[in-house]
């Protein structure tokens, strides 16, 4: 299938030029059972806190509104049609979702934009239109956008014009969280604090190894001091520790650095300092990437994060060195094509290292620097499963993988790849192609830890033994694979392999015959052959 392009002109050869066309806008208004993506987005990023007010501007049917109610948060809404006689009320999280590209008027486009905002206390949420679903649909040019049949207007915006046009009229720095959406804060701090947060990795505090018994003692008192350490990489100033927990401490061991040697008696010091190293790591990636809008000064930091810098680096000088030397490093190909060959996460396939989106924070921190110089422009795609590191160009593809967990061959549903050099996106949906590629052996590109971890290298040992896997060229689409499940005489319960109850007597005792040769490995004798 070819990719489309995400730019549409209205001089379109397809499009008709009809002047003042009766625009019908709550014909847009989508009835949902869900929440929309904009909401659910800001909801996994934790931006709902205890009491967090929302308000949904242009609400159409008010689903959001509903559901986020149903979760405790006090909701309302407004929409010029649908609920007219709404008060507009102002809240700490503000959603403009798909509203910008259905207003035909551009005066009126800000305005309105303009008036979420004056709503907005703590984050507006702006969502609009950037992918162009069917370019062979019935669409007529009218403005800065389309018409649709349904008489709607449809502004598609490319991810630079809509991030420009937010910031532009709310001299703001907008966050891209995904194509299309946006979170825009009130206070700077906060938004650095959430640009710092996307790029923290898991950890977990080491396990307890020897038999301490002061430390058993104590134990209760340690943990709020061993999570901490956890979390930032580094022991907590007294200031950033509850007065309930610190005051135990204190009066105990003395010092809260007396406390954490005891900590270390009874853990491997080497793991503390792994975390640590892991927080480092974390800090440099968010540095490196504020390179590409206006780094803040160290004292625009949130104090936590400033803390950090200092406590891992020495100071914000250095921080900021080690991150522009990782940036350099970046700019050679060779460079990365080295790391993706040497990662032991995700797997190394068509000039490409493929891995799995929970396994991004434990690549190097210079694949992970790569693919955030893709995600910090577009936003990674909520939807992505797979991610592919190009190693031939500076190019990054996020694949979506329906039923990942599920399905052992998932097929592949869509496609969009980002060109470093000039960012350009180029999408594909695979959702009608009837040979979609599938997906094989995925216990390569996800971690050790992932909890499904054990179920897929098992199946992968299976398909191997089966000889499933020999030539990669022939199962790459769902007909080759159900031809190659076919001559083998095999199917799928669940993530397991099973003869088929109708194989044939003679070809199943060679095909038997096979798999105990690759069992047993002896360079000695020759596998079977089956004769005709």
């Amino acid at each position: 299938m070819l990719a489309c392009s995400l730019k549409l002109s209205p001089t379109d050869s397809r499009a008709n030029i009809i002047s003042e066309p009766k625009i019908e806008r709550h014909k847009a208004a989508i009835v949902r059972q869900d929440l929309s993506k904009p909401v659910r987005i800001a909801l996994e990023a934790q931006l709902f806190q205890a009491n967090t007010t929302f308000f949904d501007y242009g609400c159409g049917h008010g689903r959001d509104v509903q559901l986020i109610a149903k979760q405790g948060y006090p909701s309302s809404g407004w929409d010029p049609h649908y609920q007219p006689q709404a008060p507009k009320t102002a809240a700490d999280i503000v959603n403009l979702g798909y509203i910008l590209n259905v207003i035909e008027d551009t005066a009126e486009r800000r305005r309105t934009l303009l008036q979420a905002w004056d709503l907005t206390q703590q984050v507006l949420i702006v969502a609009a239109q950037v992918m162009i679903p069917d370019t062979n649909q019935d669409w007529v040019a009218y403005g800065d956008g389309i018409v649709t049949s349904r008489k709607t207007f449809q502004k598609y915006y490319e991810q630079d014009e809509l991030k420009h046009y937010i910031d532009q009229v709310l001299g703001v720095d907008a966050i891209p969280v995904a194509p299309g959406i946006f979170f825009v804060f009130r206070d700077a701090v906060q938004a650095q604090a959430f640009r710092a947060s996307r790029f923290r990795s898991r950890a977990t505090a080491p396990r307890i190894r020897l038999s301490v018994r002061r430390f058993e003692d104590y134990q209760a008192q340690l943990q709020p001091l061993m999570a901490f350490f956890t979390q930032r990489g580094r022991l907590p100033t007294p200031l950033e520790l509850e007065a309930d927990s610190l005051e135990p401490l204190l009066k105990t061991f003395g010092s809260i650095k007396r406390a954490f040697r005891l900590v270390l008696q009874a853990t491997d010091p080497q793991e503390w300092e792994a975390i640590a190293d892991k927080r480092r790591n974390d800090l440099l990636v968010f540095i490196a990437l504020s390179h590409f809008h206006r780094r803040p000064k160290l004292s625009q930091l949130p104090a936590e994060v400033q803390q950090d810098i200092r406590s891992l680096f020495g100071s914000y000088q250095q921080a900021c060195t080690a991150a522009d030397l990782m940036l350099m490093a970046l700019g050679r190909l060779e460079t990365i094509q080295q790391c993706c060959a040497q990662s032991p996460i995700g797997h190394s396939h068509h000039q490409a290292l493929w891995v799995h989106h929970s396994a991004l924070d434990q690549l190097d921190p210079l694949l992970r620097l790569y693919e955030g110089c893709a995600s910090r422009t577009l936003g990674r795609p909520s939807e992505a499963t797979v991610i592919q590191l190009s190693t031939r160009t500076p190019r990054i593809t996020y694949l979506h993988y329906p039923n990942f967990d599920r399905d052992p061959h998932p097929p592949l549903k869509m496609a969009m790849q980002i060109d470093l050099q000039n960012l350009q996106v180029r999408y594909q949906d695979y959702d009608l192609d009837p040979r979609p590629p599938l997906l094989h052996a995925k216990d390569r590109l996800v971690a050790p830890d992932y909890p499904q971890f054990q179920k897929f290298a098992r199946l992968t040992r299976q398909e191997e033994q089966w000889g499933l896997l020999d030539d990669p060229t022939e199962i790459r689409d769902r007909r080759q694979w159900e031809q190659c499940l076919a001559d083998h005489c095999a199917t799928f319960r669940g993530h397991r392999l099973v003869r088929r109850p109708d194989a044939d007597p003679i070809k199943l005792k060679f095909l038997k015959a096979q798999v105990r040769w690759r069992q047993t490995g002896s360079p000695n004798h020759s596998p079977p052959h089956h004769s005709q």
